[in-house]
């Protein structure tokens, strides 16, 4: 029995200890942990609103940079149609010029042989003119040298 008054003197003992650990702990939650848990979960909330709006401008600077790529596509695109549009003017331009330049061979070669042609028939005129007298001429020459080595043998 003894044992039961030592401890109910223990326990009145440990009474005051157990009622200062207990205020204590009400006045550390109430001014301590309240205000910490307070904070942890506003900061929480704050990270997975900075985390939502982090993942927002990602979205907003990927969709950026596909509208980007789409108009530089289609600006490159435009530059090799002007390009290709410029490269085709060139090559007309240059047919063009390659007909012109083919046209006034052809008329200069036609003039060239009608020339020739004009002067051939000029010769061959003059050549017929005087075939005559370039036949009387040989005749004459002939005629002469035969002349007098037949005169000898006679």
């Amino acid at each position: 029995m003894e044992i039961l008054h030592q401890l109910g003197d223990l326990v009145v003992q440990a009474l005051p200890t157990v009622v200062i650990v207990f205020i204590f702990y009400l006045f550390l939650r109430s001014l301590f942990f309240i205000p910490l848990q307070r904070a942890m979960d506003e900061r929480a909330r704050r990270i997975d609103g900075a985390k939502a709006e982090a993942a927002a401008a990602q979205a907003a600077a990927r969709e950026e940079t596909e509208r980007y790529n789409d108009a530089l596509k289609k600006a490159r695109a435009e530059v090799y149609l002007e390009q290709e549009s410029a490269r085709q003017a060139v090559l007309d331009e240059r047919a063009k010029l390659l007909r012109t330049l083919r046209a006034r061979t052809l008329e200069m070669v036609q003039e060239a042989k009608a020339r020739i042609a004009a002067e051939s028939e000029t010769a061959r005129a003059e050549i017929e003119k005087q075939t005559p007298v370039l036949a009387g001429q040989i005749s004459k020459m002939i005629l002469d040298r035969s002349a007098p080595s037949a005169g000898g043998r006679r």
